[in-house]
């Protein structure tokens, strides 16, 4: 028993000393997020109402990529575009304009970063009525345990949770200047809201939809605009009807689409601070490459893809499971391999889209918190939408995911070509295209795909009805809204 009093008066001696040396006590939650983005945010401020401790650290702005570098600041920018395209009609609608107008990019800036501030003091302001404590600094987990959960330590104070939810989001990828030459000399999707002025010509890199989106803006605002893409479509892994269709927009549209091409080499000129970007074309049918440079190049945009936020956060202390591709690796209740950690968003590899994350936190938060053990989010039937000009909607399989899994026999599609009643007054005539993709015998729909005026809100009605199963016979049973650019979904033949 002495001996036992000894060895609990050093221990407590030596907890003192460490305390007084700095060394802090780990902080306890219910549930810890790493990652203030939009699947952290709604699974820390969902759990919180069923009476919970939460935290949640976030080292950036709150809202994470959609709030300011993605979707939101993005779409304030399509809808600036959108402006330059209908002052171009103004006439033909019978109003009197002499001169278009010069976009004032630096003062829509300084707007749009604001608005974006505010939003993030909304975030804030809600995290706090909902008592989620924010931890501001970078999270990584350490090889130590709180009982029987990882630790982890932002800034030397460590914390952990029961239930510990990783939500730290992606972030854009930029070649090396050892994989290409002058590379750095390039921006990334977080760069484009950066820049203080209109590029008077930009190259951007990239056939996905950041890459077709930011080129169409800035094209649409008047910058001269370059696409460089490796093959012959942009969108390669959208419907074949969408991929062609808006390729060929984008060239009716005046950007320069420089297919079968990647970049070679960027150089930089001392003097001016543009660009020269080398291009090398090597189309399938000529073995040898061309090679072209583009110079006079003011922003160099690279839209080559998204990598997960793993690095950096102590994955590898833990035993936590990555893919090739470093994405989180979870079951479809978001477990990963390690018992207590979840993931949720772009982290872990699927269904990349604000919505997306936003409902798998929530639902994470219903499982762990209110004992519902089997809710989790369904990947399937997810509805999309590029802001493309004009823009695509689009739910389900494509055409040619549907034949290669039921067999061309059991597919049957619907199309639909039109010219929205907008263009009836304008020589610019800029159609409309819709396409049913349905499995027989009683013609489920399995996909829909649009691209045209109004397409961005037509869709999550019509996704609503894809996700309840309906068939052609719905859709052809609904009366349709007339004149609009919608009726055509139910009235195909």
């Amino acid at each position: 028993m002495r001996s036992y009093r000894v060895l609990s008066a050093i221990r407590s001696h030596v907890q003192l000393s460490v305390r007084a040396m700095g060394q802090k006590e780990v902080k306890n939650f219910d549930y810890l997020l790493l990652g203030a983005g939009s699947g952290g945010i709604a699974s820390a401020r969902r759990a919180a109402e069923f009476g919970v401790k939460v935290g949640i650290i976030e080292h950036g702005p709150l809202g994470g990529t959609c709030v300011n570098v993605g979707c939101v600041p993005k779409k304030v920018m399509f809808y600036a575009a959108m402006h330059a395209e209908l002052l171009h009609d103004h006439q033909e609608y019978g109003f009197d304009v002499r001169e278009t107008p010069e976009f004032n990019w630096g003062m829509f800036k300084k707007k749009r970063d604001a608005y974006i501030e505010r939003l993030n003091g909304i975030y804030n302001r809600n995290l706090d009525k909902s008592q989620v404590e924010i931890v501001h600094g970078h999270a990584m987990f350490t090889d130590e345990k709180s009982g029987e959960q990882p630790v982890i330590d932002v800034d030397g104070q460590k914390y952990s949770a029961k239930h510990i939810t990783v939500a730290v989001g992606g972030r854009p990828t930029i070649p090396s200047d050892d994989e290409i030459p002058g590379a750095s000399h390039g921006i990334s999707s977080d760069g484009f809201f950066e820049l203080e002025h209109l590029p008077k010509k930009t190259v951007v890199v990239g056939a996905g939809y950041i890459a077709v989106e930011l080129a169409g803006i800035l094209q649409t605002l008047g910058s001269d605009t370059h696409l460089v893409i490796r093959k012959h479509q942009v969108l390669r892994n959208f419907d074949s009807m969408l991929s062609e269709n808006l390729t060929n927009t984008l060239v009716k549209d005046g950007i320069k689409l420089e297919k079968y091409s990647h970049v070679t080499s960027v150089v930089k000129c001392p003097s001016s601070g543009k660009l020269s970007v080398t291009v090398t074309t090597k189309d399938p049918s000529h073995p040898k490459p061309s090679i072209q440079v583009i110079g006079d190049v003011e922003c160099l945009l690279w839209a080559i893809g998204r990598k997960a936020n793993t690095d950096n956060i102590g994955a590898e202390k833990i035993g936590l499971e990555l893919d090739r591709r470093d994405d989180v690796v979870v079951d479809e209740y978001q477990n990963t391999n390690v018992k207590g950690v979840y993931a949720v968003g772009d982290v872990q590899g699927k269904g990349l889209l604000t919505p997306v994350a936003i409902a798998a936190g929530r639902r994470l938060a219903h499982r762990l918190f209110n004992n519902e053990t089997n809710n989790k989010l369904d990947y399937n039937n997810i509805p999309t939408v590029v802001f493309s000009h004009p823009p695509i909607g689009t739910i389900g399989l494509t055409e040619e995911e549907a034949r290669t899994k039921y067999g061309d026999e059991q597919v049957k599609v619907y199309l639909s070509t039109s010219t929205p009643m907008y263009f009836a007054m304008l020589k610019r005539k800029v159609p409309c295209l819709m396409k049913l993709v349905c499995i027989k015998p009683d013609e489920k729909i399995v996909g829909l795909h649009m691209q045209g005026l109004g397409c961005d809100e037509m869709l999550q009605g019509f996704s609503v009805a894809i996700k309840m199963g309906a068939t052609k016979a719905d859709f052809d049973n609904t009366i349709a809204i007339h004149p609009t650019g919608s009726e055509e979904m139910v009235t195909m033949r």
